[in-house]
């Protein structure tokens, strides 16, 4: 993969093939200065100056390029991430234009995952010049933690296991001189009892454990991002279909985002103190698997009755986030694959977001909006809390009537963050099961960029 910084580079004057932005009610107007020969190339292509569209441009021994935007003066995140798609490899320049939030999109297009194949399509690097460099270090960042997320979903579990999540898990660590802690395995069960529970019948290789990572100054706010790292599930002794199973290996995409956001807040020097908190398990089937009907014990002290062993995230996201509500923290983030119901609800293109308080729900929505990641705000009603009730428990895993599925869960989890706490739950699909411009196929985030620029206004860095 190409380093990301070497795509956007200082314009010095050096020899670029021009990009023209263009809007489709203004096409008419800038095709009346192209010869004959280059209107009847452009009609060829069907380039009629709509969002997304690009045409290449023949000019003497050379060619131009022209991309359709809907305002050449208020680029979104994924405006020039189609030229950066299609055009041939070589170094570009925009006239009369900045890339700006472009940039975001320009990078994230770059994307391929070729760890066990060679992209035969793959095109050389498309290098954008402009002045804004030393302005546009913000989206390169964000560009690699959103290209990190896709690389750790894509890994399939058997080389993304508890262990290799661990090893991303210490490269974070080190990178940012922070401090790492990990429990595995039995060590497991007096602490993080649902942890545990989950990710015993697992081998060796893929035993449990939680990774917890502390970084910044002892008196700053405290910031706890915790993220769930189901490496795999195969639904428990409740399996799951065939079908259904396929895309497990991304049930770890809670902690990808996490490791991800994690990053972004480290790299920034935001004024906090950080709690990273991943628990990573696999919800294996062998002898000691946990069963329908088992009741767990858990950090919180609450016991929880076990009515689908594929209800399985959020008995290990329940310890964590009882774990992280023991730092007193000014604000809990956690993103989580949790349920089916939230993409049924709002497809593949937002996240499921809940929160408690109106405040912190309205600064996501609004900071998403302005980077093309936006969020949508899911209740978390009382009135569906006694789904959740047990008659030999605190409280059941899963409600037995298909109504509200993403809020119920997220009223579980709600159980084990302290009362009072600022929390944040993404129930994020992390993948794209079609590809846009700048938005390949397969692992993606969700709710990243929203958290992050939130996050941005509210800590500073």
């Amino acid at each position: 993969m190409t380093d990301l910084n070497d795509l956007i580079r200082p314009d010095r004057g050096q020899e670029a093939v021009a990009i023209h932005l263009i809007t489709k009610a203004g096409f008419e107007d800038f095709a009346k200065g192209l010869s004959t020969g280059q209107r009847a190339s452009l009609t060829g292509q069907k380039f009629e100056g709509g969002p997304g569209s690009v045409g290449i441009v023949p000019d003497g021994e050379g060619f131009f390029a022209i991309g359709g935007v809907a305002d050449p003066e208020n680029l979104g995140s994924y405006c020039l991430a189609a030229l950066a798609n299609k055009l041939p490899e070589g170094t570009y320049r925009l006239v009369d234009a900045q890339p700006g939030a472009a940039a975001f999109g320009w990078l994230t297009a770059h994307y391929r995952f070729t760890r066990y194949k060679a992209d035969d399509n793959a095109i050389g690097p498309r290098i954008l010049l402009t002045e804004q460099v030393g302005r546009l270090h913000g989206y390169v960042a964000e560009a690699s933690a959103e290209m990190l997320v896709r690389d750790l979903v894509n890994t399939p579990a058997e080389d993304m296991g508890p262990a290799a999540l661990e090893d991303e898990f210490q490269k974070l660590a080190k990178d940012h001189s922070a401090d790492f802690k990990v429990t595995r395995g039995d060590d497991l069960e007096q602490g993080y009892p649902m942890v545990h529970a989950v990710g015993r019948a697992a081998d060796r290789k893929h035993a449990p454990r939680i990774m917890h990572l502390q970084w910044g100054q002892e008196d700053a706010p405290v910031l706890a991002i915790v993220g769930k790292g189901v490496c795999f599930d195969s639904g428990g002794l409740d399996i799951k279909p065939a079908a259904g199973m396929r895309l497990m290996k991304k049930d770890m995409g809670g902690a990808a985002h996490a490791i991800a956001l994690a990053g972004l807040v480290m790299g920034a020097g935001l004024k906090v103190r950080l709690h990273l908190l991943v628990p990573a398990v696999e919800n294996a089937i062998s002898g000691p698997a946990f069963r329908p009907g088992d009741v767990l014990p858990s950090r919180k002290g609450l016991t929880v009755e076990i009515h689908n062993t594929d209800a399985e995230g959020r008995l290990i996201l329940g310890d964590a986030l009882t774990r992280a509500s023991e730092e007193n923290p000014e604000l809990i983030i956690d993103f989580a694959t949790l349920t089916g119901a939230a993409r049924v609800a709002l497809g593949p293109d937002y996240a499921a977001m809940m929160a408690r308080r109106d405040e912190t729900a309205d600064a996501l929505v609004e900071a998403g909006r302005g980077v093309d990641d936006q969020p949508w705000r899911l209740p978390l009603p009382d009135a569906y809390r006694e789904y959740l009730n047990s008659d030999i428990a605190d409280l059941v895993n899963a409600h037995s009537n298909p109504y509200a599925g993403a809020s119920v869960a997220g009223l579980f989890l709600d159980r084990f963050v302290d009362e009072g706490i600022d929390w944040v739950h993404f129930d994020t699909f992390a993948w794209r099961p079609f590809p846009k411009p700048g938005r390949s196929k397969g692992g993606t985030a969700y709710g990243l960029r929203a958290a992050w620029h939130m996050l941005k206004a509210r800590f500073g860095s």
